[in-house]
């Protein structure tokens, strides 16, 4: 997967994530597979234990299918998914 800014316009729901960093100290480094996505939050599930993760307050790091692992800034994927797509994203690099 070609990582471009526009990753943030993907779909996250079925992807595994990880928090890399929180100002939560008790959630970092909790993983597991994205169940539900809402304009504020993740929720991520690991086995048998769910967790709702703030996306303005963590920072995540997403596993793709083809081994691709990608750090994003929740501050970035706030907002409603479906209106994501809509989001003009600026270059940053």
């Amino acid at each position: 997967m070609k990582v471009t800014p526009e990753i943030v316009r993907h779909e996250f729901i079925g992807t595994k994530g990880k928090v890399a960093k929180s100002t939560h100290s008790g959630i970092v480094g909790f993983s597991g597979r994205i169940v539900d996505e809402t304009r504020n939050t993740f929720r991520l599930q690991d086995g048998c234990e769910r967790k709702t993760i703030a996306k303005n307050f963590a920072t995540f790091h997403f596993s793709f299918p083809d081994g691709t692992i990608v750090e994003i800034d929740g501050k970035l994927l706030a907002g409603r998914p479906e209106d994501r797509i809509k989001k003009n994203i600026r270059r940053l690099w």
